[in-house]
């Protein structure tokens, strides 16, 4: 969920439905737009919506945190205790409880629905230094958080709902001999409902890796010739749902996963919606949250804003 932007300024292209098949109906009583902010500078980068409805955003600009809902068009800060000094955040999740993770620079942070902050943890260096961590997945046992900075994935064991340190867990390089260390730029990151599969989104590579919890297993998922270096991504059931703006037209790619989630198949484009520079997404319902960051453009034009989409297969699930 990073920015993958100065690498490659596509513009965005027609909607391209590869199986030809009609999205679904979603709520139409819904906003198709959410305004993020009219603040200058605020540059949004990361979203998350719970269960209820409740959606959170984060600014890469500023390392706010604003907070709405589905059925209303207007966010709001939302006063998350400890991130004043925080320049950058970019990845958000909320947790069964509904406590909000969120990460920027080296810190990993979790408050509850009030804004009262619960944890913070910071992450070590790594093989090319600084932490610069990008975005998270929530399990049952452990928050994983990919490093922009370094080819590094950092681990946070949960037991009894207390949050461990942030460590060091996976080094991707031995996938790839030889690749240059500092261009792996590690995105987002993915896990399987149980917990023993991750998908770790990387730019550099243009690809997104299989890894197992288990035993650490790296692996390239198999999508073809489809060039998929992922910014933000959403796994529900084996339906893959991933934010590319690099190497490909801006947009939502929807792929269908085998049932292990070792290959797939490419099944939509959603690359004709007016996104302006999209880096993630969130689904809920029927309906796919995809965030305008402007990160081309910087400090971009307010306001700053979220699109809905229809899921074009949610028919399916």
């Amino acid at each position: 969920m990073r920015r993958s932007v100065w690498l490659s300024c596509l513009g965005v292209a027609t909607l391209l439905a590869l199986t030809g098949a009609a999205a679904p109906t979603a709520a139409r009583d819904l906003p198709r737009t959410y305004v993020v902010s009219a603040e200058p500078g605020v540059l949004p980068e990361g979203i998350a919506i719970h269960d209820d409805g409740t959606m959170y955003v984060s600014s890469d600009g500023t390392g706010a945190l604003f907070r709405g809902n589905v059925r209303s068009p207007q966010l709001r800060p939302f006063a998350a205790e400890g991130t004043g000094d925080r320049p950058s955040t970019l990845g958000v999740h909320t947790d069964r409880r509904g406590r909000v993770f969120s990460v920027g620079g080296g810190e990993l942070t979790v408050h509850d629905r009030r804004g009262h902050l619960l944890a913070t943890r910071t992450a070590e260096a790594g093989p090319l230094g600084a932490p610069d961590l990008n975005d998270l997945v929530v399990t049952r046992d452990a928050v994983y958080v990919t490093d922009w900075a370094n080819p590094v994935v950092h681990r946070a064991e949960i037991r009894g709902g207390r949050i461990g340190p942030l460590l060091p867990w996976l080094d991707l390089r031995p996938a790839i001999p030889g690749f240059p260390s500092q261009y792996w730029l590690l995105n987002g990151i993915v896990a399987d409902r149980s917990g023993e599969t991750l998908l770790v989104a990387s730019n550099g590579t243009e690809a997104v890796w299989r890894v197992e919890t288990a035993t650490r297993e790296i692996t390239q998922l198999d999508l073809g010739d489809q060039s998929f270096g992922a910014d933000g991504m959403v796994l529900h059931g084996r339906t893959l749902y991933a934010v590319l703006n690099y190497g490909a037209p801006h947009g939502v790619y929807v792929a269908k996963l085998d049932d292990d989630l070792r290959g797939g198949t490419v099944t939509h484009r959603l690359t004709g919606e007016g996104f302006d520079l999209p880096t993630t997404l969130a689904r809920h319902h029927c309906r796919l949250y995809v965030v305008n960051s402007q990160l081309d453009d910087p400090p971009g034009t307010p306001p700053y804003t979220v699109t809905a989409v229809d899921d074009p297969v949610c028919e399916r699930h």
